[in-house]
């Protein structure tokens, strides 16, 4: 029988850690005051709160990893060993951590102290996990940049270290987080925990002519015909043939972005024969690998998305942990999970480059596999009494509406009959965030996650 990995969560709050183990967890992660490259909108900003939740997770028989991945300047070397001090004797299960030097000073100081890898070392090969092993490390967590042949490749080849992977969430735009967009644009460098996610915000791309000084302006306006079937016609040409042609003379010329937030200021981007760098990538999803990588042998399957929202916990965990449980006991991978998973907020999916070359059947399996059961998240049910939940509205629903109310016993779906406002009106529409209705629900749906069928 197989051995089902570990599933590893976010954890950016202890709500979220608890949410996590109530839908099948086995650990999560968390960021270290400081030293995390999750800096900002950190609930374990505090000793107090990472303690509470270390003793939290031990107090479950789950595990607490603490992220102290920075890559770190000469003024943070002086007082990293005092600052960790106290953490260390929280006893984590085990410290993340990037940086050579550092890692060097805490196997020196605390040797017994587990220390995994994480992905902004950027581990690509088995002589990397190797090295790593020598070091002392007990786990290596890979690079996004592998595929799952090159995946199995190191498993094999290093049956003595513990192998983590990526299998949901945001994807770096840069090789596996190291970025310089953030520092550029905000001064807030993503390598020391303060990432802005400038690869996210919105672009519009325009073009650029040289001007007597020989800056970059926009040219005069001027109206640019799409050419929709032209572009159709070539996107549906074999590969080989594209590879064939020669460059487009508009793929060498200079173009202007201009970001929603800050209008007026034109920055020049370039496009070179790999593609324009400055654009926003789809989000990973690897649930229909799950049965791949628990035969590889891959020991922890991680979910990103430490700023993500409470449902984005619940959802991913229950998800992924039906992906691991199908797997282990030999049983098909059931496509709804891709509907479940289309539900929460994202970009577009990819499955990264675990698989890089699909065949068109797959592609269009894969995408009306993604329409089965897909919902929003509607609200969160704070308390049930007399039959009557009383719900924090995330997003507008309505009387009529069929929802499916997520819990760690099992979801069920529910038919929105009557809704009354908190003032105990009745209405027929809960109009979105901010607002609290009461709707009828069974008591065993308490502090169940309401998500409306789309």
């Amino acid at each position: 029988m197989l051995s089902a990995p570990e599933l590893l969560l976010p954890a950016g709050s202890l709500a979220k850690m608890h949410a996590a183990f109530d839908f099948g967890a086995d650990a999560v992660y968390a960021g270290q005051p400081r030293y995390s490259l999750r800096v900002r909108n950190n609930d374990f900003s505090t000793l107090k709160a990472l303690q509470d939740g270390i003793d939290g997770a031990h107090a479950r028989g789950k595990k607490f990893f603490v992220a102290s991945n920075i890559f770190a300047h000469n003024a943070k070397l002086k007082t990293y060993l005092r600052d960790m001090e106290p953490v260390i004797a929280m006893q984590p299960d085990a410290l993340i951590m990037a940086d050579p030097g550092l890692i060097m000073m805490v196997r020196d100081k605390w040797p017994d102290v587990p220390v995994h890898l994480s992905v902004q070392a950027n581990a690509v090969n088995w002589a990397d996990v190797k090295f790593w092993h020598r070091m002392g490390l007990t786990r290596v967590i890979l690079s996004r940049e592998l595929s799952l042949d090159e995946v199995e490749e190191i498993r094999q080849r290093c049956p003595e270290m513990e192998l983590e992977v990526f299998v949901h969430g945001a994807l770096c735009i840069a090789y596996s987080g190291r970025c310089l967009l953030s520092g550029y644009f905000n001064h807030r460098d993503s390598n020391q925990g303060t990432c802005t996610n400038s690869c996210r915000w919105d672009y519009k791309v325009g073009n650029a002519v040289e001007d007597a000084s020989g800056d970059l302006a926009p040219p005069e306006p001027q109206v640019i015909q799409l050419q929709f079937k032209q572009a159709l016609e070539q996107a549906e040409r074999p590969l080989s043939a594209l590879h064939q042609q020669p460059r487009h003379p508009l793929a060498d010329r200079p173009y202007l972005i201009e970001e929603a937030e800050r209008p007026g200021e034109l920055m020049p981007i370039l496009e070179d024969e790999h593609g324009t760098y400055i654009m926003n990538s789809k989000d990973l999803r690897a649930v229909e690998h799950i049965e791949r990588l628990v035969k590889i042998g891959v020991n922890s399957l991680k979910v990103e998305g430490r700023t993500k929202s409470l449902y984005y916990v619940a959802r991913t965990a229950q998800v992924y942990r039906q992906a691991i449980d199908d797997a282990v006991a030999g049983r098909p991978f059931y496509p709804g999970l891709l509907g479940q998973l289309q539900g929460l907020a994202n970009r577009g999916y990819t499955d990264g480059f675990y698989q890089r070359h699909h065949t068109q059947a797959y592609q269009n399996y894969m995408r009306g596999a993604s329409e089965v059961d897909r919902s929003q998240y509607v609200g969160d049910v704070l308390n049930v009494a007399d039959g009557w939940a009383r719900i924090e509205v995330k997003n507008r629903f309505s009387v009529g509406d069929r929802l499916e109310a997520v819990h760690p016993q099992g979801n069920r779906d529910v038919m929105v009959t009557r809704l009354l406002a908190d003032d105990g009106r009745e209405i027929s529409v809960a109009p979105g965030a901010g607002h609290f209705v009461r709707m009828q629900l069974d008591a065993a749906l308490d502090g169940a996650l309401l998500a409306r069928y789309v």
